[in-house]
């Protein structure tokens, strides 16, 4: 008897179907929004700045449970020194976006 088996596109598929993306367009939207002035800003450092933030927060929390996975423990540092330059570079632009964005996302303590 043959079974269906289905392709690695349809479980690819029903798997973000079923259980969903962590980030999707309109959560990218909500972040520029609030961030970055307007939706359609996504290149202002404040903006990259706070999705940056939320992708580590995220692989942070995915780490805790693997923490054997060292292709997302690449990932993160690499993150984690894309967020550093940017702030690097607001810093030295404009010190007031600089200290804004840092209290309002909560990164110094």
């Amino acid at each position: 008897m043959f079974t269906f088996a289905p392709s690695n596109a349809d479980v690819h598929k029903n798997y973000l179907n079923n259980i969903g993306m962590y980030l999707d367009t309109k959560e990218k939207k909500e972040i520029f929004k609030k961030h970055g002035g307007a939706e359609e800003n996504t290149g202002s450092p404040e903006g990259q700045v706070a999705l940056f933030t939320y992708r580590i927060s995220h692989l942070t929390e995915h780490l805790k449970k693997n923490r054997k996975d060292y292709g997302t423990q690449r990932a993160l540092q690499l993150l984690v020194g894309k967020r550093r330059s940017l702030l690097d570079y607001l810093k030295a632009k404009d010190i007031e976006r600089y200290r804004a964005i840092v209290k309002e996302l909560g990164l110094r303590r």
